[in-house]
């Protein structure tokens, strides 16, 4: 396993779950590649202007993927899953000696409110979209498992954009791999249910602890934490989220790590006159752009026209003859 970041703190946070499944060598000259894999990827948290945006993965042989996840544990679409349902999968999941814990291997990236909004709110022309920011999060998750030697043979992805693109993208980094990228992969295929119920989980975790951190009282439990968290769960669509953001801006700094300051949700909160911010004013340096090394440095005639008792009473300013 391993783990990156602090996360509670607004930073990039990635976890991994792996599973033996890497090629073994038989000889010296050649090597036999594990049993063939097939991997899913989707996400939770796109749509949201409070918490992170968690992509997840999940792995496992061909041959267990409807068997084990679709008959045996029933694994779909985490939406159309109870919260309960959810925290027990993943509880089933992470359990030693269980099924799911010894056949699957799955790990999550969870990008920050934080990271997403300073991406996309770069100068003109350097932004960094979400789209891209995902494709980026898909990439190395799935560049992680190749890396500990399991043999993916089969790629399933949830679109975030038209499935063609998409695909022909992944394709060009995958080639060793048949990929699909597909609308509601997340209910048609085994393996991209279990990676969108990780990504929930965690993203459901994740903004739990954001409002333990702002001082706000525990969840319910079982993923319930969203009927006791006042910014409810955290899409401008909920009431509670868009209240909580107007009860809760400060006028300066807005809020905290948990919002996506690059939302069109916040930008209109922050504009003045809507809710009443402070008006901050940055000085503009108008010979910032003409300035040369040399104006730093006064000439002889300059220095003795222009001196006086307390310019020199630390020593004389340095002139252009002294270098």
């Amino acid at each position: 396993m391993r783990k990156a970041g602090a996360g509670r703190h607004g930073e990039l946070f990635t976890w991994n779950m792996p599973l033996d499944l890497a090629q073994t060598t038989t000889t010296t000259s050649t090597t036999v590649p594990g049993p063939p894999c097939v991997l899913g990827v989707d996400e939770a948290g796109r749509g949201p202007v409070l918490g992170p945006m968690v992509y997840g993965i999940f792995y496992l042989p061909l041959p267990l993927s409807d068997p084990l996840l679709r008959t045996t544990h029933h694994f779909d679409d985490s939406k159309v899953l109870t919260p309960t349902f959810r925290s027990a999968l993943m509880s089933t999941l992470c359990t030693p000696a269980t099924d799911l814990h010894t056949s699957c291997g799955w790990a999550i990236s969870s990008l920050s409110a934080r990271d997403i909004g300073a991406g996309m709110l770069r100068p003109a022309g350097a932004g960094y979209n979400l789209n891209a920011q995902a494709m980026d999060a898909t990439v190395d998750l799935i560049r992680g498992v190749y890396a500990r030697g399991v043999n993916v043979t089969e790629i399933y992805v949830d679109t975030i954009g038209p499935p063609a693109a998409y695909q022909a993208k992944l394709e060009r980094v995958f080639p060793m791999a048949k990929v699909t990228v597909a609308k509601k992969a997340d209910s048609l295929y085994p393996s991209v249910s279990a990676a969108s119920v990780c990504a929930k989980v965690t993203r459901d975790a994740a903004l739990e602890t954001l409002w333990r951190n702002r001082g706000g009282g525990g969840g319910g439990g079982d993923g319930e934490e969203a009927a006791t968290m006042d910014w409810g769960s955290g899409y401008p669509s909920d009431a509670r989220c868009s209240s909580w953001l107007k009860a809760n801006m400060h006028p300066v700094f807005g809020w905290g790590p948990e919002c996506r300051f690059s939302w069109g949700t916040a930008k209109d909160l922050l504009e003045v006159g809507k809710a009443g911010p402070v008006k901050v004013d940055w000085p503009v340096d108008e010979d910032a752009d003409t300035l040369r090394v040399t104006d730093f440095f006064v000439g002889r005639d300059e220095r003795e026209k222009d001196s006086d008792e307390l310019g020199t009473w630390f020593g004389t300013p340095a002139g252009l003859e002294a270098f």
